[in-house]
Order: structure tokens, then C-alpha cells, then sequence
């Protein structure tokens, strides 16, 4: 199973053109979904994030999709996410976080991150993979001030969505990054996940210490 995730991750522009072909609209409602489940729901992390809101502003620039529409619906799906994300941890985040469905591990890194970055963690955990997911879930645990939380929560997604929407706009139509497209997703994912990959690092190193 983890291997097709990754292979879907890593050919995401083909699957997106199979998409636009095979289902036309819908396929705007099939990224919405996407990206709501990925920022509402602690159980799907692994659903692509930065890496598909790269690939369909590439295809956007193509005029395979509207741009606007794109920045519109999947902001809108990245706000209602987190807000989702945030009602679940505040009412039922003590029972969940003592189940099975949560890795510790994840939940402790983003503790990790309110801890140095206090509430600005909602902005920019949107830039790191899995304490994205994992953010609003321990707001809502915590019961962050919800106005604040909301604030937070509209600017952090809408400039992750404009960022790499209008990234894959702007440099996915580049005939080197268009020929090159699965190995420019990979860094993406990469870079992406550096800073939780030294987080850990570090705290392992403490805990030897």
C-alpha cells in the first residue's frame, strides 16, 4: 500500500491528467477533497499536499484548469480542514490521542512546534507534512482561542495554497521542469519534509545524550 502512495505521489501529473480527462469538473471537487481531507482528518497525512497544489498549477497554466477557480476552492478546502481538524481535537482529541489511530510520535512533534512557535504553528505548519495535519487537531486539544486559531487558520492557508498553486502556474509550463516533472515533485517532498527529519534527529540526539 505505501508503495502505490508513493508512486501516486511521484506521477501525480499523470493521475491529475487522468483525471481532467476521465471526469472534467468533478475533478475540481476530487482536489477539493483531497486537500480537505489531507488538513482535516489525522488519519490521512500521507494524501499529497505541496506536491499537488505544484502539479495542478502546472496544469492550469496549460488552461487544463481555471487558475482561479483553483486558488478559490482549494484554499476554501484548506481553511475548512483545519477547521475541522481543530472541532474534532476539541471534542474528542483526549480519546483519540490515547488510540491507536494516532502515532505519538507525530503528536509529540507538533507539541514540539506550539511550544517554540505558539499559535503562528497553524501558519507555518502548513509548509511541513504531517504536523500540517497534526496542528489543528492539538489547537483544538489545547482549545486555542477560536477567533485566533480562525485568523491564523485563513492566512495560513491561503498563502499555502497561493504559493505553490501559482509556483506550478508560473514554473511548471518551463520545458525543463515540465520534462522533469516526477524529479522536481521528489524535492518538493524533500525539502518539505527536512525540517520534521531534523526535529527528530535532534530529539533523538537529546534523548541519547
Amino acid at each position: 500500500m505505501l508503495a502505490n502512495i508513493i508512486n501516486g505521489i511521484l506521477h501525480l501529473d499523470s493521475y491529475i491528467g487522468l483525471l481532467i480527462e476521465n471526469y472534467g469538473l468533478l475533478t475540481y471537487i476530487i482536489l477539493f477533497a483531497i486537500i480537505f481531507l489531507e488538513t482535516g482528518l489525522v488519519i490521512t497525512p500521507f494524501l499529497p499536499g505541496d506536491s499537488l497544489l505544484f502539479v495542478v498549477g502546472a496544469f492550469a497554466a496549460q488552461s487544463s484548469l481555471s487558475l482561479v477557480l483553483l486558488l478559490t476552492l482549494l484554499s476554501a478546502a484548506a481553511i475548512l480542514g483545519d477547521t475541522l481538524n481543530y472541532a474534532i481535537g476539541s471534542f474528542f482529541g483526549s480519546k483519540l490521542s490515547s488510540s491507536r489511530l494516532i502515532n505519538p510520535l507525530y503528536l509529540e512533534k507538533t507539541k514540539e512546534f506550539y511550544r517554540k512557535y505558539g499559535g503562528k504553528t497553524i501558519i507555518l505548519s502548513r509548509f511541513v507534512p504531517i504536523i500540517r495535519t497534526f496542528a489543528p487537531f492539538v489547537a483544538g486539544i489545547g482549545k486555542m482561542h477560536y477567533p485566533k486559531f480562525l485568523t491564523f487558520n485563513i492566512i495560513g492557508g491561503c498563502v499555502w495554497v497561493f504559493l505553490f498553486v501559482l509556483a506550478g502556474y508560473f514554473f511548471g509550463s518551463i520545458p525543463l521542469v515540465k520534462e522533469n516533472l516526477t524529479i522536481v515533485i521528489l524535492l518538493i517532498i524533500i525539502i518539505s519534509i527536512v525540517p520534521i527529519a531534523i526535529e527528530i534527529a535532534r530529539s533523538r540526539f537529546r534523548g541519547k545524550a
